[in-house]
Formats: C-alpha cells, sequence, structure tokens
C-alpha cells in the first residue's frame, strides 16, 4: 500500500504543473520528440527536459534517446492508477450525492 501511495504522490504532485499536464496531453497523442514536445511552449530546451525528468521520475513519462534524439511516451501503468484511485473516490461521492438526493426528494414529498 506504501509504494502505491508513494507512485500516486509523485503522479499527482507532477500533474499538478500546468506545463506538465500539457506535455502529458500532447504525449496522449503519441510519442513525441522534445523538440516537437517544446514547440508550443515558450521556455529554453533545458527548462522544458527539467519537466521531462520530473514526469519520468513520477512515472508517468519514458523517454528513449537513440543518437542526439531523445522521444518520449507515456507509459500507461502510471495513468492507470491514478484514473483507479479517481474512479473510486468519484463512485463514494455519487454514492453520496446520490443518497442526499433521495433524502432531499423525501424531505420534499413529506412537506
Amino acid at each position: 500500500m506504501a509504494k502505491f501511495s508513494t507512485d500516486l504522490d509523485r503522479a499527482f504532485s507532477a500533474l499538478a504543473d500546468p506545463t506538465r499536464r500539457a506535455i502529458v496531453g500532447r504525449l496522449c497523442d503519441g510519442p513525441k520528440t522534445v523538440s516537437a514536445l517544446a514547440e508550443p511552449f515558450e521556455m529554453a530546451l533545458p527548462s522544458l527536459l527539467k519537466h521531462v525528468r520530473v514526469l519520468e521520475e513520477s512515472g508517468l513519462v519514458s523517454s528513449e534517446k537513440i543518437g542526439r534524439v531523445r522521444t518520449c511516451s507515456i507509459d500507461p501503468h502510471a495513468l492507470h492508477a491514478t484514473e483507479a484511485w479517481l474512479r473510486q473516490h468519484i463512485a463514494a461521492w455519487e454514492t453520496r450525492l446520490d443518497r442526499m438526493e433521495a433524502h432531499i426528494e423525501r424531505m420534499k414529498r413529506e412537506a
């Protein structure tokens, strides 16, 4: 359980930054080189690489360097783990909201 929690902490911490969320969003379309990832951002390549490194450390992204070209891709396992955590909590809240709605309806009928 501790490893699962640590992995989630790293993933959510990495996704807390809007630039990193944008990078993950772009990688959802498929693998991209670091140069291609950098195109829409107004930052120096070393700054973008720092974001990529955080994403790699979180397990959300992996990269491979062939020659001078580094290509990044999504690691779906890490995204599935965060999705599972979110789905679990969404389901719990939906259940609570459904019970509250039913209670309000009962109160309206009794009034």
